[in-house]
């Protein structure tokens, strides 16, 4: 006997969130093919064309594929790959490196603990959490990112680290406390987890962070992120650009040195 379970949209397809499976052997091909079978009619159909499956935690595409065997004990995930409509996730490359950004709900008890337990489970990835009130759109958000990386590359951190860098660029202060203080996770606001890594190893961090996440960039920041910056309206006049805020912003983390 194994475990299906079905995260984020997949679950809308079964009444169950975990199924057990009474056999003890099958490739995931043939368990698609059953699991077809098992679906209720009047549930959205489950489009198994359009899923990671992951087992036991391990991404199927890093083993053998829907030829991987599924055998006794194991716990199969059902992650919906989500094309079109509102996005979990936006992901980009720059130098090499594979960068993937998801917005998280805040909670009332969530706190930097929590990155801290991701960091444990994804030891691979490079991690860094930063309070969505501070990322502007994703034309914002990938410039910042790039400036840190390049920063890495010619060995101009603000810090030690890259993740510490991410951090001090978004919050436009050289002073890591301050960085924290006011970027960092904080309780019932929504942050971004924010990581680097292979694609296998940021997949599985998407299927964990699926049922605790939200549209990411969905929220319109501009108005805080003035007031908290002081930056006036003769300001982004000054800017000839499409993104003036963000080019403002964008300049200033570019030259906290």
């Amino acid at each position: 006997m194994f475990t299906v379970k079905f995260v984020g949209g997949a679950k809308k397809s079964f009444p169950v969130e975990i199924l057990k499976i009474d056999q003890s052997s099958m490739s995931i091909q043939e368990l698609f093919a059953l699991l077809l079978e098992l679906k209720p009619a009047d549930t959205p159909k489950l489009d198994t064309e359009n899923v990671l499956t992951a087992i036991n935690g391990v991404d199927s595409s890093a083993m053998d594929g829907r030829s991987t065997e599924i055998k006794d004990n194991d716990i199969v995930s059902i992650i919906p790959v989500i094309h079109g409509g509102l996005p979990k996730k936006h992901t980009f490359e720059f130098s090499k490196r594979t960068v993937q950004v998801m917005e998280i709900k805040g909670q009332k008890s969530i706190s930097a603990k929590f990155i801290d337990d991701l960091r444990e489970k994804h030891p691979k990835l490079l991690l860094q959490a930063v309070s969505s009130n501070f990322i502007l759109n994703d034309y914002h958000f990938e410039r910042i990112i790039s400036l840190s990386i390049e920063s890495k590359d010619n060995n101009a951190l603000l810090s030690n680290k890259l993740e510490i860098d991410i951090l001090m660029r978004f919050a436009l202060t050289a002073q890591i406390s301050d960085a924290i203080k006011s970027v960092g996770i904080r309780s019932k606001i929504n942050f971004n987890i924010i990581a680097m890594g292979s694609k296998k190893d940021l997949n599985l961090l998407y299927a964990e962070l699926l049922p605790v996440s939200a549209t990411v960039f969905s929220k319109n920041h501009e108005a805080f992120l003035k007031r908290h910056f002081k930056i006036t309206k003769n300001h982004t006049n000054a800017i000839n650009s499409k993104n003036p805020l963000a080019d403002i912003l964008i300049e200033k983390a570019a030259v906290l040195l």
